[in-house]
């Protein structure tokens, strides 16, 4: 998942970003300006966005306002000192998803974050289960069956990724978009190589084909026919 962090304290940007990358190995751009952070918004895609209110450039509300007033639905998390009644509701009333007041517990963060990329995915529960394969985006943990599977950090997120989009084609250059940043150098066969290794993992025999490749458009999973 690739989120990008609008806050221009730093240091509190550069925390939180480590925290997501190291914890959940999401994607992580950060922006410290109002002007520049709506334009990043504007020219990728992203999962989520954590939005300071008081920023240079552009206030955190009036590039609220935009997003929304651009029919974009990409859930926002408020971060501010402002911790009146006043304050929250305006921010919930501008269309934010949720708002945290400074200062916050990390772990609660990154759960709330979590919380609101499964819901724009229409996935209420952190389980996810497909046929014989259950992925529990709270734990972190993937098993087919019985069996607990290893996976590397991207392996998981590229398959958290799918999952979310179960039964739908995901293209290469989607899961690109989503799964890296701006500082990564991106590899032509990279995706393949992910998708290749999961197969391996979730079924050794081969035997259940729950990621499909659909030619010349991208990856679908879903249940294994029968």
């Amino acid at each position: 998942m690739r989120v990008l962090i609008i806050e221009d304290e730093r240091r509190l940007a550069d925390n939180i970003a480590q925290v997501l990358r190291e914890r959940e190995k999401y994607a992580v751009d950060i922006s410290e300006d109002g002007l520049d952070g709506f334009y990043m918004f504007q020219s990728n895609p992203y999962d989520l966005v954590i939005l300071d209110l008081m920023l240079p450039g552009m206030g955190g509300l009036e590039i609220l306002r935009r997003i929304r007033q651009n029919g974009k639905t990409t859930p926002v998390l408020i971060l501010s000192a402002r911790d009146s009644t006043d304050d929250i509701v305006q921010g919930l009333n501008y269309g934010s998803d949720d708002y945290l007041t400074k200062p916050f517990d990390l772990g609660e963060l990154v759960a709330r974050c979590k919380s609101l990329i499964r819901r724009a995915y229409g996935v209420a529960a952190p389980l996810i289960r497909i046929g014989e394969l259950s992925i529990d985006t709270a734990a972190r943990r993937v098993q087919a069956g019985r069996r607990v599977l290893n996976l590397t950090g991207m392996e998981y997120q590229t398959l958290v990724y799918l999952a979310m989009r179960q039964g739908q084609i995901v293209s290469k250059e989607q899961l690109l978009e989503h799964l890296y940043d701006f500082n990564w150098e991106r590899f032509s066969n990279v995706i393949e190589v992910y998708i290749s290794a999961l197969r391996r993992k979730i079924d050794p025999t081969r035997q259940q084909q729950y990621i499909r490749t659909c030619r010349g458009q991208g990856y679908l999973l879903d249940e294994p026919s029968k």
